[in-house]
């Protein structure tokens, strides 16, 4: 019987040849492909060639949670569940946050996880845990001392809002820098964090925003940021504008959402749109899945948005078992919580007491992720992307 082992010498001109080395790692997972990286330089060098320049989707983080009863039942104080990863396919890596209950996620970016105590004064910036799941790094940065902002009058009327990722120095290192939003009066005020290696962290207090005047109860800002077309976002509950923040001159303004939803109490969304990662909004009122793009043509234009899509959600909405059936119990009970930071052309839709969704809009598929104790994924969601490429990797491309 013919030995199934290849011969010495079809090894050799494997290992020779750049062309069928390449071929065969192009087939390899990412995981797999990291691996190969890491046997020579030699394969270093072929796997740099062919590993892909765009960061690698791994999955999904979210906070469990427990779905409560439909209206009109009243449900019991949400348990609070350590945040979880839910691999994209079988060939992503399992990662692990390790951060415990104490602690909820409050951004993703560019590989890191930015997490803040459950519980903490609302008027002094507190201790962020930031985590880098695939290497397994993390820091703990302690919070601005007292002489960042010399003479600070504005602590008595401070209000944390949330932090963010802002720019990382190197995918392969913790080296990176976070804001933390606060309203102090009636101004929005970046603190930045600039973190070093070995959790070194250096903390500035910028200038209240001239600019921006915030004549809300801040209350009513979303915690939780979103990164969209290259600027990072806070929404507002019942608001049609969003506040802002350009992380390359650190400046805030605000976007107003299209002028359709203005007197309506509409819930939008911001995003990216999947086919080139513009700008976008969406709603889900009515339902009626709205989706708006931004354009340069403001002559011609909502706001500087142009409706893209319309679609009627009614016979989506009747696959859901036991939601109301008339469509001022379904705009009670239904609400679009986040445009799908992958870009896959899903949104999800979160229900009262019926569970949590994604939908397709080209395939028009309804789904109903729940993890394996048949908990629902918890609003957001947010898309775990590899921090890329590798510093072995890097240097080759």
């Amino acid at each position: 019987m013919a030995d199934p082992r290849p011969s010495p010498a079809s090894m050799v001109i494997v290992l020779e040849s750049d062309a069928l080395l390449c071929s065969i790692l192009r087939r390899l997972s990412l995981s797999d492909l990291v691996r190969a990286a890491l046997a020579c330089h030699h394969w270093c060098g072929a796997a740099s060639r062919v590993a892909p320049h765009a960061p690698p989707l791994l999955g999904y983080l979210f906070h469990p949670v427990d779905t409560p009863p439909p209206p009109p039942f009243r449900s019991e104080p949400e348990a609070d569940y350590p945040a979880v990863f839910i691999p994209l396919d079988t060939a992503a890596p399992r990662l692990s946050l390790d951060a415990g209950a104490d602690f909820s996620v409050h951004d993703v970016h560019l590989g890191l996880v930015l997490l803040l105590p459950r519980t903490f004064p609302g008027k002094l910036v507190p201790r962020i845990l930031a985590l880098d799941p695939a290497s397994g790094r993390r820091a703990l940065l302690p919070p601005p001392p007292r002489e960042t902002l010399p003479g600070d009058k504005w602590r008595p009327a401070r209000h944390v809002v949330g932090v963010a990722v802002l720019s990382r120095a190197h995918p392969s290192r913790l080296r990176f820098e976070a804001v933390c939003l606060t309203i102090d009066g009636d101004r929005p005020r970046a603190w930045v964090a600039s973190v070093r290696d070995e959790g070194d962290c250096a903390w500035r207090a910028l200038p209240r925003s001239g600019d921006v005047q915030v004549g809300f109860d801040p209350f009513w800002l979303e915690g939780r940021s979103v990164h969209a077309a290259g600027d990072v976002y806070w929404h507002i509950c019942n608001s049609p504008r969003a506040l802002k923040l350009d992380p390359r001159t650190l400046e805030f303004s605000y976007m107003l959402a299209p002028a359709e939803m203005v007197g309506h109490f509409a819930k939008f969304r911001i995003g990216e749109t999947p086919e080139d990662g513009r700008l976008c909004v969406a709603s889900a009122e009515d339902q009626q899945l709205r989706v708006w793009v931004r354009v340069e043509d403001a002559d011609n234009s909502d706001n500087g948005w142009m409706l893209v899509r319309q679609m009627g959600l009614k016979r989506v909405y009747d696959s859901v078992p036991e939601l109301p059936r008339t469509t001022v119990g379904r705009n009670l009970c239904t609400d679009i919580s986040d445009i799908d930071a992958a870009r896959t052309g899903k949104v999800f839709i979160e229900t009262l007491g019926f569970g949590h969704y994604s939908f397709h809009v080209e395939t028009r598929e309804l789904q109903r992720p729940v993890t394996q104790d048949g908990k629902d994924y918890g609003h957001p969601i947010y898309a775990y992307y590899l921090a890329w490429p590798p510093a072995f990797l890097a240097s080759s491309q």
